[in-house]
């Protein structure tokens, strides 16, 4: 049997609860629905938490003035903008320009598969899957031009997020040590996940092209930003050249190739170096991680998962500092509550 206050205290904690589950239900809406400011917004606020330290490097070290100090970091910012710009042009145009080379291919592949399926007496009418094919390429190329044009806009809306936030960086203002175990920890985090990252991409340009694989620079790009998806996004990078490699090489081993060394290079980063380097990194569970992933990529798709981690490490951080709260920051990382029973 309870006593009332045992009772009381019961009753508090599910009011709550039910409203903290209600009130994520709302926010998880506005996200939904207000994602094409919210995610330019988000990715700016990181970018913001990358290059703030330069700001006060060159106010408090070097003494320039905020607006030259502030004028650098812009510069870089906008540097860094433009080159992955560039790179995501580059790449759609190269696709572009391969789906038209390889629609031949495309179809000889196709003619060799239905032979094979009508061998095995699986009836296939070849006229209308080459039909598709021819119907669909055009489609691809037209979707593949409509991305780009939504991430150079995304990109753009990105760069005034951060001009206006680096604008308003005041290098010598105090502040709580809250905010500043926030930004080291989640800077950190996106620094070594960014040079870990470039490396991996750099790796997988550098094998498929000596493979001779076509486009082995775009799936370098792809490798370089699907690493920001933990577990999930190192498979999807390793799958993703296997269909050109296909239409491309005649020689197993080519394709076998194409698919062990860049497997090994996302196993060795993934599973090797980045957890030496990171340690405990930011202190969430692989449970947490995978709802996580599976939250924001309901919410926000790929780019959710890329910014699931980082986003679910602020809650947690948040939560931890709060002392009703801190429970659930615990189970973020993995710690069950300690329930005492009563004697």
């Amino acid at each position: 049997m309870l006593n009332s206050s045992n009772l009381r205290k019961e009753q508090a904690w599910l009011s709550t609860g039910s409203l903290v589950v209600l009130a994520m239900i709302a926010l998880a809406g506005v996200l939904y629905y207000a994602s094409s400011v919210v995610i330019p917004f988000i990715l700016a606020f990181f970018i913001y938490s990358l290059f703030a330290p330069v700001v006060d490097l060159l106010v408090i070290r070097l003494r320039l003035p905020r607006f030259f100090a502030v004028l650098i970091a812009l510069l870089l910012v906008l540097v860094i903008i433009a080159g992955i710009a560039m790179l995501v042009t580059n790449a759609v145009y190269a696709i572009s320009s391969t789906i038209g080379s390889y629609s031949n291919s495309l179809g000889t592949l196709s003619a060799k598969i239905t032979q094979q399926l009508e061998d095995w007496h699986i009836n296939i009418e070849r006229a209308s899957i080459t039909t598709d094919l021819a119907k669909r390429l055009p489609g691809i190329v037209t979707t593949t031009f409509g991305t780009a044009v939504s991430i150079s806009s995304t990109i753009l809306l990105i760069a005034i997020f951060v001009i206006f936030m680096l604008a308003g960086r005041r290098p010598n203002a105090p502040r709580p040590p809250f905010y500043k175990t926030m930004d080291s920890q989640i800077r950190r985090y996106i620094a070594v996940k960014i040079a870990l990252s470039l490396v991996t991409g750099i790796l997988v340009w550098i094998s498929l092209a000596i493979l001779r694989l076509e486009l082995a620079s775009v799936f370098g790009i792809l490798a370089f930003l699907l690493n920001f998806i933990p577990s999930i996004g190192s498979i999807i990078a390793t799958l993703l050249p296997i269909p050109l490699a296909v239409a491309q090489f005649s020689s197993p081993w080519s394709i076998v190739g194409v698919i062990l060394i860049p497997g090994t290079i996302q196993m060795v980063i993934g599973n090797g170096l980045e957890p030496k380097i990171l340690g405990q990194g930011l202190k969430l569970h692989p449970v947490t991680v995978l709802l996580a992933l599976a939250f924001w990529g309901l919410l926000w798709g790929p780019v959710g998962m890329i910014l699931a981690v980082p986003i679910t490490a602020i809650v947690r951080i948040v939560l931890s500092h709060f002392d009703t709260l801190r429970p659930l920051a615990d189970l973020l990382a993995g710690k069950l509550p300690d329930i005492k029973e009563e004697k």
